[in-house]
This record gives C-alpha cells, sequence and structure tokens, in this order.
C-alpha cells in the first residue's frame, strides 16, 4: 500500500519562505577563504578538482553542514554572496567546482564535463534534442539524474529567469491522500527520452515515484522528458491514466500554496535536492550587451 511520507522535505512554500534557515549569507571571511582556493587550484583541470585541492580551513563545515541539510533535511538551500564579481570566467568555473566538491562528488554532465554554462544558446527548446541549459524559454518542473544540482549565478538575466522549488514530498503526499489511483500510476515505470539520438537507446522507463531502502522518497519526473519519449517507434503511448496524472502533478507543482521562488542574483548559489524537490524557471529576457547576458554555472552532484 502506497503511503504518504513524512520528514522535514515535506514543506510547503508559502509557509518556508519568510524563514532564515535555508539561507547562508556568506562572511568576508568565508569569502576571502574561497578566493585563497581560486587562486591554489588555478592551473588544474576541471574534472581534477577535489576538496583536498580545494581547501577551506572554516567554511567547509558550512558545506558539510548544507550537504547533511541537502540529503537529511529539507532538501535544499541557498549560499549568499559568492564571490564572483571581478573574477574571469575561468576562475567562476573553478570557485563553482571547488564549493561543489565540499557538498558532493562532482559528476560528469554532456560531453563529461564537470560542470556546464546554463545561457542562451539560441536554441528552439522545441527541437526534440534541445537540453533546457540551452535556451531562454520557460521550463515546468522537473528534477535531474543525480543527487543534487547546485546553480550559482554569475549574472542574472534583465528580466525573468525566476527560479521556483516545489517540494516533491509534499506534492506526493497530496496526490496520496487525494488521487490514490494516480498515486499507483506514478509507481509504475514510466518512459522517457535521453534526447542523445534517434535510436532505441535515447529511450528508457523507470517510475516517477519510487522509496529507497530508509523510506525516503525518489522522484524523477520531467514532463517535457515524458512527452518527447513519445518520437520512440516502441514506446507505448501515454494512457489515459498516464495523462491524469500527469495533469494532477503539473497543478500541484505550481499550486502557490506550494511553491517557493528564488530571484537569484550574482553571487547566489541554490542546491537541490533532487529526490525530494522538483525545480523550474521562468521565461526570460537577455541584455542587448552579450557581456552582461545571463549566466549560470550547473554542477551535478551525488552524495559522498
Amino acid at each position: 500500500m502506497i503511503t504518504e511520507i513524512r520528514g522535514r522535505a515535506d514543506w510547503r512554500g508559502g509557509e518556508i519562505a519568510g524563514r532564515p534557515e535555508w539561507r547562508i549569507t556568506l562572511r568576508d571571511a568565508d569569502r576571502a577563504e574561497l578566493l585563497s582556493a581560486v587562486d591554489k587550484v588555478a592551473g588544474m583541470d576541471l574534472a581534477d578538482v577535489s576538496a583536498a585541492d580545494f581547501p577551506l580551513p572554516a567554511f567547509g563545515s558550512v558545506l558539510a553542514g548544507l550537504a547533511g541539510e541537502l540529503m537529511d533535511g529539507r532538501g535544499f538551500g541557498l549560499l549568499r554572496g559568492v564571490p564572483v564579481a571581478g573574477l574571469t570566467e575561468r576562475q567562476c568555473e573553478v570557485l563553482a567546482v571547488g564549493i561543489g566538491s565540499h557538498v558532493g562528488r562532482v559528476m560528469p554532465q554532456p560531453a563529461g564535463v564537470p560542470m556546464l554554462h546554463v545561457r542562451d544558446q539560441g536554441v528552439d527548446p522545441a527541437e526534440p534534442t534541445s537540453r533546457s541549459f540551452q535556451h531562454r524559454g520557460r521550463l515546468d518542473f522537473h528534477s535531474d539524474p543525480t543527487d543534487v544540482v547546485a546553480l550559482l549565478c554569475i549574472r542574472p538575466a534583465e528580466s525573468g529567469g525566476l527560479s521556483s522549488v516545489v517540494s516533491a514530498v509534499a506534492v506526493h503526499n497530496e496526490i496520496v491522500r487525494d488521487h490514490p489511483d494516480l498515486a499507483e500510476v506514478l509507481y509504475q515505470p514510466w518512459w522517457r527520452d535521453r534526447r542523445n539520438g534517434n535510436g532505441p537507446d535515447s529511450f528508457y522507463a523507470s517510475p516517477v515515484y519510487a522509496v529507497d531502502a530508509h523510506g525516503r522518497l525518489v522522484a524523477n519526473y520531467g514532463a517535457d522528458y515524458i512527452r518527447s519519449a513519445q518520437r520512440g517507434t516502441d514506446v507505448p503511448r501515454l494512457s489515459r491514466p498516464q495523462l491524469d496524472a500527469i495533469a494532477e502533478l503539473d497543478r500541484l507543482n505550481n499550486d502557490p500554496r506550494l511553491v517557493l521562488s528564488m530571484d537569484l542574483q550574482a553571487g547566489d548559489m541554490q542546491f537541490l535536492n533532487n529526490h525530494v524537490t522538483m525545480h523550474s524557471r521562468t521565461e526570460y529576457r537577455d541584455h542587448a550587451d552579450p557581456a552582461l547576458r545571463r549566466d549560470l554555472i550547473r554542477l551535478w552532484l551525488n552524495s559522498f
């Protein structure tokens, strides 16, 4: 029998928005430690940077606490005041990877890189092989494939680009209470699209909801990738119950009672546990000057 899941990851955006505990504001001493560590690994390949190479004698304990909060607490956190001003693009990349190495194991992203830039590359989001980091269009609520996703804001957009987060646990529990039939459907395999071509390797099946050995929710959702999987020749068509489940998930993911919005500014670094949160982004408009255009660095992390 599917039941509700309890714990601190079951939160409501309207209740938690004004609380200070999910925000960590860096002190001058923290920023000095980070800049010193950036200098220490300046010549290293990004893929080789580890926490040992990026020493943070005092701030490292803050990041360790954040890592614990991500995996065993509310499932998200926000650093404010990360010292990106005046740094080169390369230094910002080192800074992001170095911070991430204290929170989890930095995992490779598309093309095997340890980080990538989320900025508009002019890609049409309607293209079946487009990726979310390549365009400025709206992103519906989804989760990424690793334990944690982190975003370091180097520059915000001229307008838009608001980041919203929702507790996947809270959404799960509402569905279990109000629509147990749809909860059953969400625990079954769903076909997804890797968007790495047109062959059978581009498609795979996994449930939207599962529970791990510790009784914690493991959510894995992205309606765009579920819908685009329908292009697969051997992928079965979405059933009526599946379409109803998507509609209910999308309704609850966008429920103002549940959503927490963050207007990320330069020096903000957001961390989200992909198993217990989902995130979205509004469409944005960029500055005319290329040097001022929106740029975020994305990391994928797995827990230690």
